[in-house]
């Protein structure tokens, strides 16, 4: 963290699809730019317990991803991306982000979150580059 330095954080109270509208609202309101905000969201794309940092990129599906993009005005922002597993068919996708995760599944959310937090200084002070090395390291 960097002394002095104004942090924010924000936890939406609108539904997960239209985070977008309160991201945009407080990056407004505050003046922050796009490549200052990190968004902490879940991913199908990575294995349960697998946490990654990235700069920009596509929604790959991710209906809150693509509301921040139309409120925020573009997709260079970071994101922490909190691996939570893919149920195996698209057809089952909805039905598996909406409920609870397996034991073992929600043992693995819970480290990601912890390795995640640790990694948190050193993404504060902008040092991406040394927390991504320390987030993708992990297994």
């Amino acid at each position: 963290m960097l002394p002095g330095a104004d942090y924010r954080l924000l936890k939406p109270q609108t539904f997960m699809n239209r985070s977008g509208r309160s991201v945009g609202a407080a990056m407004r309101f505050f003046d922050i730019p796009l490549a200052s905000i990190l968004v902490a969201h879940d991913d199908l794309d990575l294995p349960a317990g697998t946490v990654k940092l990235k700069l920009g990129g596509g929604h790959g599906g991710h209906n809150g991803l693509r509301d921040l993009f139309s409120h925020l005005g573009g997709r260079d922002f970071w994101r922490l991306r909190l691996g939570i597993g893919h149920p195996g068919s698209k057809n089952e996708v909805v039905d598996y982000v909406l409920k609870k995760p397996s034991k073992d599944d929600r043992a693995g959310i819970d480290r990601a979150i912890d390795d995640a937090a640790d990694a948190l200084p050193d993404i504060l002070a902008g040092h991406f580059e040394r927390a991504m090395h320390r987030l993708h390291s992990r297994g």
